[in-house]
């Protein structure tokens, strides 16, 4: 019998907000163990909560990006659970009015674009973090009370590639609208699974099965492989498939069990008291959709059109908003030719300065006005590709302004006929040798005679008129 997964991952985004859900403690990474804390996110009793109206404009334009609908009226409520990460014994969540509902995201499939849907994404507040070491355990509550917003797909992803396709989208898109870092290494977005298999053509689910503690997208879907394979030999020896919570051992390759899956009615949720609901008009509403970017897959068919760039490189810019920003910055009233020299300079030279120095270019003292200055420099041809080269690390370093500094050192290249001739004709009367190569059939010598003009010109002159006039001038001698 064949089979066909079914899987459903609850996404956890860390919001970007400066302080946390429901106190004025702020939110940092790196420090020392439990000193960003209060009464509030300790838990202490007495102490109430108060919302933080950020993370819930972050979690609504999240939900417009992803085509959800805005609940007006959004409620909060205690899942209860005991457990060491919260000092509460519950956590204020969002569970039977959450703010976006329904929605989804397109991935790109061998078999064409797939629409996964999103069920709902609420708003809660994150729980500590547990540390174990050798012997003993700690717990950490600076991340406690942290805004978290869970977004849950239906279950309409069918193998660990689509899974991974939805998650890199996601993250785009929440990249690209500013509401979270999405920093796998830092827990910014974390994502649980649920997975089970049922014949090819059966309606209705099978059983279950949760596997959580992965914290990369590799682990995701090694853990997703794993999985389906393990549900599908449990089949095969006619042993059932038990509801659960399954842990990933990132060493072992293998999920391993970890409790039993509970539901719903498990946690004793109920309407938290010491919250009002969140109450949103159509007019903040719209206000905070204005606020959103344009969507990843728009801005690269309108780069593709406006710079005439290929449709790579428009996908490449467009990963890192803010490297798009930056192209589109320095390309703003560029022709068509102009704006594609642009990008090469920018995908390759002003990348390798990026992955040399570790230094975003948004960080590096270049800015949009300077490359735009450089590169029309080069493509009028007052200056050549060496010099180019030359000012892009000094310009990335500490800055300038590429027509001044041209200008003061003499760097403006040689485009004069006459003087380019006579270079030419100084580096063939001093390499007789060369030249009977050329005589003999060996074209390449052409080439020596062109880097010995650049010598006397002292990179200065247009490689492309030397080398017109070097086969012109052998072809003579």
């Amino acid at each position: 019998m064949e089979f066909e997964n079914t899987i459903g991952l609850e996404t956890h985004v860390q919001l970007k907000t400066k302080t946390k859900m429901f106190c004025s403690c702020r939110l940092k990474t790196g420090c020392e163990p439990n000193v960003n804390v209060c009464p509030v996110c300790l838990g202490y009793p007495g102490a109430l909560p108060v919302m933080n109206r950020e993370a819930v404009k972050l979690t609504v334009m999240s939900g417009l990006m992803l085509g959800c609908e805005i609940n007006c009226h959004a409620t909060f409520d205690r899942k209860n659970y005991f457990y060491p990460d919260m000092a509460k014994d519950y956590q204020i969540s969002e569970n039977g009015s959450p703010l976006c509902i329904g929605g989804g995201v397109e991935i790109a499939t061998p078999k064409g674009p797939k629409f996964i849907r999103i069920n709902h994404i609420h708003l809660e507040e994150d729980a500590a973090k547990i540390n174990h070491y050798a012997a003993t355990s700690g717990v950490d509550f600076n991340r406690g009370g942290t805004p978290l917003m869970e977004i849950v797909s239906e279950p309409d992803i069918s193998s660990a590639d689509e899974a991974i396709a939805y998650l890199e989208a996601l993250k785009e898109m929440l990249v690209y609208a500013g509401v979270s870092d999405c920093n796998l290494e830092e827990g910014n977005m974390r994502s649980d699974v649920n997975i089970s298999i049922r014949a090819v053509g059966e309606k209705k689910l099978g059983t279950k099965v949760e596997i959580k503690n992965m914290n990369s997208f590799s682990g995701i879907h090694a853990a997703l492989e794993y999985e389906a394979a393990r549900q599908r030999q449990c089949v095969a020896r006619s042993e059932p498939i038990v509801q659960e919570t399954r842990r990933w051992d990132s060493e072992a390759l293998e999920t391993a069990s970890m409790r039993t899956k509970e539901n719903a009615h498990d946690y004793r949720y109920f309407p938290e008291p010491d919250l009002v609901p969140v109450e949103l008009d159509e007019a903040t509403i719209e206000a905070w959709r204005a606020l959103l970017p344009e969507m990843p897959e728009k801005r690269r068919a309108r780069m593709v059109e406006e710079y005439g760039i290929a449709e790579y490189d428009a996908e490449v810019l467009s990963q890192h908003k803010a490297n798009a920003d930056f192209f589109e910055a320095a390309a703003k009233g560029l022709d068509k030719k102009t704006a594609k020299q642009l990008c090469n300079l920018f995908m390759g030279d002003v990348m390798a300065l990026v992955n040399e120095t570790g230094r975003a270019v948004g960080d590096s003292a270049l800015k949009p006005e300077a490359l735009k200055a450089l590169v029309s420099l080069a493509s009028s041809g007052a200056i050549n590709g060496p010099t180019v080269k030359e000012l892009l690390p000094e310009l990335f370093d500490k800055g300038g302004d590429p027509e001044a500094i041209v200008k003061e050192r003499g760097l403006g290249a040689v485009s004069d006929t006459a003087a380019l001739e006579a270079m030419v004709d100084q580096a063939i009367a001093a390499n007789p040798g060369p030249v009977q190569d050329f005589k003999n059939g060996k074209k390449a010598a052409a080439g020596f005679f062109v880097g010995q003009v650049m010598k006397l010109s002292k990179g200065k002159a247009d490689p492309k008129i030397v080398g017109q006039i070097v086969q012109r001038r052998l072809a003579q001698a």
